[in-house]
């Protein structure tokens, strides 16, 4: 299993960035995980977006679900779906309430059931279990300002590894558990420091690097992170709670599991 890296922006993008969007390949099986703005564009570098099988959604905010416009508006309207009978059409998998808040999105200047006609949308419960290929895909919810899921990739190939993304998250005991042993954990570190009050929906580098030992995984990449805070400390803050080396998210990084 493959990893690529096509967007690890905060809410607000990097300069030239995009936000939430990893490509994860299996074999010929390929799923977009998260689809932020910005993430259609960066897609397009790397492969064909009528290649992409299916796509899974963390979270409806929009930093992790904008770009499926664009790509719904290629799928329906690029030369090669009017020049198709039969064009391509990726299961989407998005939490439960999706196509309202699609069509509310849309709706608000075309034709609200643009992504239902570009993707097959099925929405997700917490305790489903979706198969995509050799991929089995689980789901986790975690504290965040709406409902969230982190989101777990296992390949049935021999060799085939295991990632878990954390989405966007408060530090987590049930995220730990549910990354237990992963070979990649994804895990966000957005704050420079804790939330000083109220409901807390992100975490610090520290937090992340501590929350990956608890998992013991095999190895952390940090994300959600911008371009606008010192990358290197909070490498360093991380690695001093992790117990070992951490990675920080850049575009275009590709990491091969296990």
């Amino acid at each position: 299993m493959e990893v690529t890296v096509l967007g690890k922006s905060p809410s607000w993008q990097d300069a030239d960035g995009a936000c939430s969007g990893y490509l994860v390949e299996d074999g010929d099986v390929r799923v977009l995980l998260d689809c932020g703005n910005g993430v259609f564009g960066k897609l397009r570098r790397f492969r064909d977006y009528a290649t992409v099988d299916a796509v899974v959604i963390s979270h409806l905010h929009a930093d992790h679900f904008l770009d499926l416009v664009p790509f719904s508006y290629a799928l329906t309207y690029g030369p090669r779906a009017q020049a198709s009978a039969d064009p391509p059409r990726p299961v989407l998998h998005a939490p439960e309430g999706a196509r309202d808040v699609f069509r509310r999105v849309v709706g608000a200047w075309g034709s609200e059931d643009l992504v239902e006609r570009a993707f097959d949308v099925q929405e997700y419960r917490p305790d489903d279990v979706v198969h995509i290929g050799p991929l089995s895909v689980r789901f986790q919810l975690v504290p965040h300002f709406t409902r969230t899921h982190a989101v777990d990739v296992t390949s049935a190939r021999e060799g085939g590894g295991r990632l878990t993304f954390g989405a966007d998250s408060a530090p987590s005991d049930d995220l730990w558990t549910f990354a237990r042993d992963t070979d990649l954990l994804i895990v966000e570190a957005t704050l420079p420091e804790p939330e000083p009050e109220g409901e807390r929906g992100h975490m610090t580098a520290a937090e992340a690097g501590a929350g990956g030992r608890e998992a013991r995984a095999r190895r952390i990449v940090l994300t959600h992170l911008t371009d606008e805070l010192d990358a290197g400390h909070a490498r360093a803050e991380a690695e001093r709670a992790f117990g070992g080396p951490v990675e920080i998210a850049r575009e275009g990084a590709v990491y091969t599991l296990p």
